[in-house]
């Protein structure tokens, strides 16, 4: 059996290589394509508590948090009281594989039943030299025999301060040398370590030695806690992390990486790797990477107060709660195969249309958008990568489906060539009609003759460069027979019209649409003059696809005459950078569905150097963001080195969660641009995906969408799927399917509701 899946897995890479690489095909490139290996995603969940969790803590597969002094125990999903436990509980923290808690009663150890060891208030325990030791306020003990014996040597500590010294080894004080006061212990290069307020000291079995940092300080006077992780020993404070490593102290702060320098507790992961509590949410500190968990998006709150950590499992005590964050085996094609069941599950799909939800009355509806081509087009360039590289029908049925929605939105107008932003159904859709259009102005809503729609005009560029993307990569890798003819007719329609209008998208009532103008009287006067660039790349796109589909010479004159407007001119400075109000996030998106269209039709040398030139320009300003979609178009284009790890890492990021919580990032610590990187839009910070809700713009510093959206998940799907057909990503090297797919949930629905209306009319075949 085993043998049998070697060689169906060898068969399918096989197969897969027979599709794909027919547009761009490049054979040498200097990018080198990444391993889709198996690593760990990140899941979330939130536990809400009425009162702060100020402790946590993980033994034998079981956590426990303290809530208002008293234990609880977390089982499926919440936590309950835990009965018979000690009351009064300071903290509960696992040691040598036993949970204690520390109470003002004393020290309780859990064994089956919790059991009182000792009537002393401990303020900490650590294991050192291979046995327990407890800290009170005061004083440090050893747990032997089932009971602690204070380490004070008889006749007292000495001190490290030399003066003190004697000729003969003996110390002489006016008052007792004292260990404390503690806050913490731990046990770091086989001594012992004591934490004072705002001071460190060790003890080597006689001596309390305050003197033996030779370089560097504390941060911060204001310490919190300490953890000992291999030759470092760090320090928590209200000022970035302090390091000691050997006799030398440094400090962490937000330069280095850091995202919140208020740094509150300590814990050590699962992976050789730090979590760090601070007032502003969780930091995960890896080997070459910091990660940021903030309130909303993975914590009930943003105070951390305690960390546990167990088997790929973490678990961060908020004032608000608990957040939970499991690591689970995937692989970037799992993650696809995840999305492609939450389209189903969440009801992202209608009528062959992609939609975002939004939460009206506390029920998830599906938007009837400004942009439903928009919206669905990176789904339909998805499937058509899809099918390319793996011959999967349903790839090709769902690619088609999509196909004949963006058809639809053509021919549901009356006007050949005009194409609607969305559709409404009169009866079967939730959602109301938008009553606002482009810019602010009032919405465009016309009734269809049947009574059954209603379709919204108002048409914009973003629309019209979104149906010659994604259809001319479905008349390129998907259509056959009659698909190909009506994908061809389709983007000679959309052309046609707006070059026998003047290039000019002109609405219903005979006038041009608030942002449908590439006509020279539009883009080269003030009005459209900073839009000059892109629109004008947009136009030399819509006529060389034209052109190159149907041979028609009035698209080759269309083409010549926004080149005798000097559109080529401004085609290589399309990308704006200043002054901010005219920098366009969407913009870049709209820019590089033209780059990847214009390209693929253009032969002449001399038009290929100048769109060159324009996207090793614009790649440039895009670099930093590591967005794949970028990334993988401009390697595809160019066959350039497009930092394909970096793409593929953002991809890892991506959380599954496709909730758009609240996050807030303008007030970190680390606002600083990557070295080896150059913002030229005045950027601060790239944002992960992991940090934020904004797939395309890891600008976007903040966001307040309190929960109430979910977005689709296809722009991920779109640049995995394409970056498997330029072979950017390679097939998973395994032949177990859990690691490669999900299992299909009949019935399963957590957003919309399936959509309950007339089907879309049968005009197409």
């Amino acid at each position: 059996m085993k043998n049998f899946s070697v060689m169906l897995f060898a068969f399918q890479l096989m197969f897969n290589s027979l599709f794909g690489q027919t547009i761009y095909n490049h054979p040498k490139h200097l990018w080198k394509a990444a391993e889709d290996k198996i690593y760990l995603q990140e899941v979330s969940q939130k536990i809400i508590t009425q009162f702060p969790v100020t402790s946590i803590a993980y033994n034998n597969g079981n956590s426990f948090a303290v809530v208002n002094h008293q234990i609880y125990k977390l089982e499926d999903e919440q936590i309950s009281i835990v009965k018979n436990a000690p009351n009064n509980v300071n903290r509960i923290v696992t040691i040598k594989n036993e949970l204690w808690a520390l109470t003002n009663n004393g020290l309780y150890k859990f064994d089956e039943t919790w059991e009182l060891t000792d009537k002393r208030k401990c303020v900490d325990l650590c294991e050192h030299l291979g046995n327990i030791y407890a800290a009170t306020k005061d004083d440090v003990y050893k747990y032997e025999n089932n009971s602690f014996i204070n380490i004070e040597p008889k006749g007292g500590y000495y001190s490290s301060n030399m003066t003190m010294l004697m000729e003969d080894g003996t110390q002489l004080h006016a008052e007792p040398v004292r260990i404390g006061p503690i806050e913490r212990i731990a046990s770091y290069s086989g001594t012992l370590y004591i934490l004072r307020p705002g001071q460190l000291a060790l003890f080597d079995g006689k001596i309390v030695n305050q003197d033996f940092i030779d370089w560097g300080r504390l941060s911060s006077s204001n310490t919190k806690d300490m953890l000992s992780f291999g030759n470092r020993l760090f320090i928590s404070t209200d000022r970035g992390l302090s390091v000691l490593r050997g006799a030398s102290l440094s400090t962490i702060k937000g330069e280095d990486g850091l995202p919140y320098e208020n740094t509150t507790c300590l814990a050590k992961g699962f992976d050789n790797d730090i979590w760090i509590g601070t007032t502003k949410g969780a930091v995960r500190m890896l080997n070459n990477d910091w990660q940021y968990f903030g309130a909303e998006i993975w914590l009930p709150g943003n105070n951390v107060n305690d960390i546990a950590v167990g088997k790929n499992i973490v678990y961060i005590a908020t004032d608000k709660g608990i957040g939970i964050i499991k690591y689970k085996p995937f692989t970037l094609r799992k993650k696809a195969a995840y999305f492609e069941r939450e389209l189903e599950e969440w009801g992202h799909k209608r009528l062959g249309f992609i939609h975002l939800l939004y939460k009206k009355n506390n029920k998830w509806i599906r938007e009837i958008s400004d942009n439903d081509g928009g919206h669905t087009a990176p789904y339909l360039a998805a499937m058509c990568f899809k099918y390319a590289v793996t011959g999967d029908e349903t790839a090709r049925k769902e690619a088609v489906n999509s196909f004949k929605a963006m058809l639809w939105l053509e021919r549901i107008t009356p006007v050949k060539g005009f194409i609607a932003r969305a559709i409404w159904s009169t009866t079967g859709d939730e959602d109301q009609k938008a009553e606002h259009g482009s810019g602010g102005l009032p919405a465009k809503w016309y009734p269809t003759k049947d009574g059954k729609w209603y379709w919204k005009g108002d048409t914009s560029s973003d629309e019209v460069t979104a149906h010659f993307y994604a259809v001319s990569i479905f008349h390129d890798l998907v259509a056959k027979g009659k698909e190909k003819e009506l994908a061809k007719e389709h983007l000679r329609r959309i052309a046609s019209y707006i070059i026998d209008n003047g290039w000019v998208l002109k609405d219903m009532d005979g006038k041009p649409t608030r942002w449908g103008r590439w006509n020279a009287g539009y883009l080269l006067r003030p009005y459209g003059w900073v839009d000059k660039g892109v629109n004008g790349l947009e136009a030399q796109a819509y006529a060389k696809a034209a052109y190159a589909l149907t041979k028609e010479k009035k698209f080759a004159a269309g083409f010549q005459e926004l080149v005798d407007w000097g559109y080529l001119n401004y085609t290589v400075r399309q990308k704006n950078t200043f002054p901010p109000e005219n920098i366009a996030p969407w913009d870049d998106e709209l820019a590089f569905w033209s780059y990847f269209t214009l390209l693929r039709y253009t032969n002449d040398a001399k038009l290929k150097s100048v769109y060159l030139r324009s996207l090793e320009r614009t790649w440039e300003v895009k670099r930093l963001e590591h967005v794949p979609f970028y990334n993988f178009i401009y390697g595809a284009l160019t066959a350039n080195n497009c930092e394909v790890n970096k793409a593929v890492n953002y991809l890892r990021s991506i959380k599954l969660d496709r909730i758009d919580y609240n996050f807030t990032n303008s007030d970190r610590d680390d606002l600083f641009i990557e070295p080896g990187y150059t913002s030229y839009e005045g950027a601060v910070k790239i944002i992960s995906p992991r940090e934020s809700s904004d797939y395309k713009n890891p600008l976007t510093l903040d966001g307040r969408a309190n929960g109430n959206r979910v977005n689709q998940p296809t722009n991920f799907l779109h640049d995995y799927w394409m970056g498997r057909y330029f072979g950017f990503i390679k097939a998973p090297n395994t032949t177990d399917s859990n690691l490669t797919s999900v299992q299909q949930r009949e019935g399963k629905t957590f957003g919309a509701k399936p959509y309950n209306g007339p089907e879309r009319p049968n005009i197409f075949d």
